[in-house]
Parts: C-alpha cells; sequence; structure tokens
C-alpha cells in the first residue's frame, strides 16, 4: 500500500496516458465501421471481400504491427499515433461484422413500411435502419473497448506511455505490487468506458429501457 500513495503520481498519469491512448481507436473504429458495414450488409459481393480483409486485419499481431507502422506512417517508433492507428485498425475489423449484421437484423416489414410513408433511401437508413440496429452495435462496442483497452498496454513493450508499464517493471523487479496496480487500473478503464457505452446506448435508444422498465 505504500508503493501505491508513494507512486500515486505515476500512477494516475500512467492512467491518463492508457485512457487517452483507449478512447481514440474507439470512436474512430466506429465512425469508419458504420459506413462500411452498411455497405457490407447491402452489397453482398462487398461484404465477402470485406469480412476476408477485416478478418486478415485482426490476425495481424499487436506487437509487429507497432513496430511496423512507424515505417509506413513515417512516424517515431515512440509515437502514440501508431497505437492509435493500430488499435483503430483492429476495432475496425470488430466492428464491421457487428454493424453489418445490426443492419441485417432490421425487418424487411419495417423497412417497406418506412418506403410506404415516404422515406427517401437515405432518410430510411438514418430514421429507420440505424435506429433499430443501434442495440446490436452498442454490444459489438462494449466487446471492442474491452479489446482496446487490454491492447493497449502491448504498447508498453516498444516504450509507449501506459499502465502497461506496471506489467513490465513489476515483472523485471519481481514486484507484485505493481503488477497488480496495473491490473486493476486497465480494469477499472474498461469498466468506466463500458458504463458510458452502455449509458449512451440507453439515451439512443429510450425505448429499450421503457421496455425493460
Amino acid at each position: 500500500m505504500n508503493w501505491v500513495v508513494q507512486n500515486g503520481e505515476q500512477i494516475w498519469r500512467l492512467t491518463l496516458d492508457h485512457l487517452a491512448l483507449s478512447v481514440p481507436p474507439i470512436i474512430a473504429g466506429l465512425i469508419i465501421a458504420l459506413p462500411l458495414g452498411w455497405i457490407a450488409h447491402r452489397y453482398r459481393l462487398s461484404r465477402s471481400v470485406l469480412m476476408v480483409v477485416s478478418g486478415l486485419l485482426y490476425t495481424i499481431p499487436s506487437l509487429p504491427l507497432f513496430i511496423m507502422l512507424p515505417t509506413l506512417l513515417g512516424t517515431r517508433i515512440l509515437d502514440p499515433l501508431n497505437v492509435v492507428v493500430a488499435l483503430t485498425m483492429y476495432a475496425v475489423a470488430l466492428l464491421l461484422r457487428t454493424v453489418a449484421e445490426a443492419f441485417d437484423s432490421v425487418s424487411d416489414d419495417v423497412r417497406q413500411s418506412s418506403v410506404a410513408l415516404g422515406y427517401s433511401p437515405v432518410q430510411r437508413v438514418l430514421r429507420v435502419e440505424l435506429p433499430l440496429a443501434i442495440p446490436v452495435i452498442i454490444a459489438g462496442l462494449r466487446v471492442v473497448s474491452a479489446s482496446t483497452v487490454s491492447l493497449v498496454t502491448v504498447g508498453s513493450v516498444i516504450g509507449v506511455s501506459s499502465l502497461g508499464y506496471f506489467f513490465m517493471n513489476g515483472f523485471q523487479r519481481s514486484f507484485p505490487t505493481e503488477v497488480l496496480v496495473g491490473i486493476v487500473g486497465t480494469l477499472l478503464i474498461a469498466a468506466v468506458l463500458d458504463t458510458a457505452i452502455v449509458i449512451v446506448g440507453r439515451f439512443l435508444v429510450p425505448w429499450s429501457r421503457a421496455v425493460t422498465v
């Protein structure tokens, strides 16, 4: 406990660094996956191609990807942008199938009803299909959030600042308290982000909250 008190400032700083590396890939991944997922839902040929590409993306090991990206992006090896870009790629790979299946889950009867009411194709997607697909997308986003928070720790292997530092340093010093602080901090960030996503999801689909009540 004394170690935690004495190193409180460092724990707080690394927690903020970890959070700052976790949030952008989740948001960017969602923004990119939404149109791609809709295209995969709408056009069967593109679905096959996109699913294969996303599956291949997710099989790339994270550590080699972190090391390879500076060459592709022209960044420094310790630039946090490398981690953000790599985790955004993983987020898109995970979310693409979820978004496509979320749009698949919208009933054809609902689509036909919206056409009968005079909705244009864009209005039908934005005002009918997307709202009904949100619960499935939110479920997928929660998985992406947990995965992203966990993968951020790998960045510490190449020197990017995050709670993963405590894993590395604690292991090298055979100091379990430091490792435990890293684990607990990572779990807390995952819990906070998951709670935020659930709250946003309930705000976006208030009718599901009414059904639950």
